[in-house]
């Protein structure tokens, strides 16, 4: 029903940025709450931040100050800027989404996922 890539993920040094966007196809997200997610191996993935439709926001605590997801529902498209990086946050990360208003932290939650796409941070 909708597909999405990821994009942006890469190698930085602990303290650096990245960006991460999402791209959707096949249908608008417009109505979809949007949520980051990652996995580090050997780790369960877990929830990073998500967005409603609105554009209210939710994070996790390790992502609060550091991370800042936003949507742009014109282009179909959810970002994640990664700030701060530390080595800790190494992990494959993943967008998400679940036609549904309210945001959940919860991965079984969301029926569409992406491919993933790698962020390494070295110390």
């Amino acid at each position: 029903q909708v597909q999405l890539v990821e994009s942006g993920g890469g190698l930085v040094q602990a303290g650096g940025s990245l960006r991460l966007s999402c791209a959707a196809s096949g249908r608008t997200l417009s109505t979809y709450v949007m949520g980051w997610f990652r996995q580090a191996p050997g780790k369960e993935r877990e929830f990073v931040a998500g967005i409603t439709s609105r554009g209210t926001t939710s994070y996790a605590d390790s992502a609060k100050g550091r991370f800042t997801i936003s949507r742009d529902n014109a282009k179909n498209t959810v970002s994640l800027q990664l700030d701060s990086l530390k080595p800790e946050d190494t992990a494959v990360y993943y967008c998400a989404g679940r036609n549904i208003v309210m945001i959940s932290t919860a991965s079984k939650r969301y029926d569409y996922w992406g491919q993933g796409t790698q962020v390494t941070v070295s110390s």
